[in-house]
């Protein structure tokens, strides 16, 4: 009987240590906006898609960084439901539509597509002011360990395009949360 007792000690001691270690996992890959108690790198460096589909623009693109991660954000106000997206490493970076190559700074490119147009399809007027090869507007990355460098590629077929310099090919994510789509490329493997 004192065996039996011992065993179900060691089996719930087990089962605190599972369940800490998944609230640690939890907090390495917390909610948006919080910076993480401890840095994953479980997110990997795969391509990541989502086909749904968006038919309200672009508002503005921004940037943070936290401990672990810098992180981009696009923000489709007005947009309900899920969000596409298409993003991923390319070993150039070339403008959608016309194939011009636009040069970008850093080890590594992630290249990152948007289903959201930089104009309101209704009026044709200009909800996200960038221009084809030229930085994004408002974006300063000095400080950044991760990120080097940005690129606005087009606003083509409903889709918006933005070349990413990273400092090399690092694990990225990609979440929504609400009308935002966030792009989260870690610091280290």
């Amino acid at each position: 009987m004192r065996r039996l007792g011992t065993m179900a000690a060691a089996l719930v001691l087990a089962g605190a240590g599972v369940a800490g270690a998944a609230g640690v996992a939890g907090a390495a890959t917390g909610p948006a906006g919080k910076a993480p108690a401890a840095c994953s790198t479980a997110w990997g460096s795969a391509g990541k898609s989502a086909t749904d589909a968006n038919s309200k623009p672009l508002k503005n693109i921004k940037t943070s960084h936290t401990t672990c991660y810098d992180r981009m954000v696009f923000d489709i106000g007005g947009a309900t439901g899920k969000l596409g997206y298409h993003v991923g490493y390319v070993d150039a970076f070339h403008q959608d539509g016309s194939g011009e190559r636009i040069p970008v700074k850093g080890g590594a490119i992630l290249q990152i597509y948007v289903s959201a147009p930089s104009h309101d399809p209704a009026t044709g007027k200009q909800t996200y002011a960038a221009t084809a090869g030229k930085p994004l507007p408002g974006v300063n990355l000095t400080g950044y360990k991760t990120f080097k460098d940005t690129k606005f590629g087009a606003s083509f077929e409903g889709q918006t395009q933005v070349g990413l310099g990273l400092r090399a090919k690092l694990p990225f994510r990609v979440l929504q949360s609400g009308h935002e789509l966030i792009v989260d490329v870690a610091h280290t493997w």
